[in-house]
């Protein structure tokens, strides 16, 4: 395992914990948690998109934006601009193009037949941050390359941002209450899981706002903010209506839904 590789993996550790413990000792819904079923499937998929990536691109998208500067490839080579400065174009590019990408994938069908497996969770916590089919796993590496490859982004401004985007979707999907005092102007910063809770709605309105995964201002800019929903947060019902039976939501199940009907 690289140090990239074993740095990643022991903050998404630390922090899966960390969040895990929050919601457990203060949820924000009442919701069981279903870990003991839940959780193995949830967390299968971890594994199923690191392997993914070790096929794909078995360096990494740090590995591959090294390759790229080394080439001179990407705008910021010929921009005489400070490293810093760089470094934070990179990451606000590459957090924007994950917005674009989140919307595209809610609204080409092909697309989105495949990201619903993630909406397909009747339950919000923070296992469901990792509940992508290993086919987005790869679709998200080509378009975060492509990004790369346009930008010139650096190594280092890749790992940072690969960290904050999962630090960012592990909290964001975390059943962990905090006071309204707290919430509302952090989330004039950053997708708190009462916002982005709201994205996982069974109503399609909902479903198809608040895209963001790590800075709110994307939806507040492009109009896809929505700050509460219809029901209230006790009363949102969570997942897509047509996989609500128990059956749906096998590892088996579900890596083959994206190959059958359904929203």
């Amino acid at each position: 395992m690289t140090h990239e590789a074993a740095l990643r993996l022991g903050i998404f550790l630390g922090l899966l914990a960390a969040f895990a413990l929050w919601e457990a000792l203060a949820p924000r819904r009442a919701d069981p948690p279903a870990r003991t079923r839940r959780w193995p499937v949830n967390l299968a998929f971890v594994v199923l998109g690191g392997l993914v990536t070790r096929v794909v691109l078995p360096g990494g998208v740090a590995a591959f934006a090294a390759s790229a500067q080394a080439n001179g490839w990407g705008f910021l080579a010929a921009l005489a601009i400070p490293d810093w400065a760089a470094f934070v174009v990179s990451i606000v590019a590459l957090d924007l193009a994950i917005y674009f990408q989140h919307r595209l994938f809610h609204r080409i069908p092909v697309f989105w037949s495949i990201h619903r497996m993630h909406h397909s969770d009747t339950m919000f916590d923070v296992s469901t941050a990792v509940r992508f089919h290993p086919v987005e796993i790869g679709l998200s590496l080509a378009i975060k390359v492509a990004v790369v490859a346009v930008i010139g982004a650096s190594p280092e401004s890749v790992l940072a941002f690969e960290i904050l985007l999962n630090a960012a979707s592990l909290f964001n999907h975390t059943n962990g209450r905090m006071p309204d005092w707290i919430e509302r102007p952090l989330r004039l910063i950053v997708v708190t899981p009462d916002m982005h809770r709201i994205h996982h709605s069974a109503r399609r309105e909902e479903t198809d706002s608040n895209f963001g995964f790590s800075v709110s201002i994307w939806d507040r800019l492009f109009a896809t903010y929505r700050a509460e929903p219809a029901d209230g947060q006790d009363g949102l019902t969570i997942g897509l209506e047509s996989y609500r039976e128990r059956e749906s939501q096998g590892l088996l199940r579900l890596l083959a839904q994206p190959f059958g009907r359904g929203q």
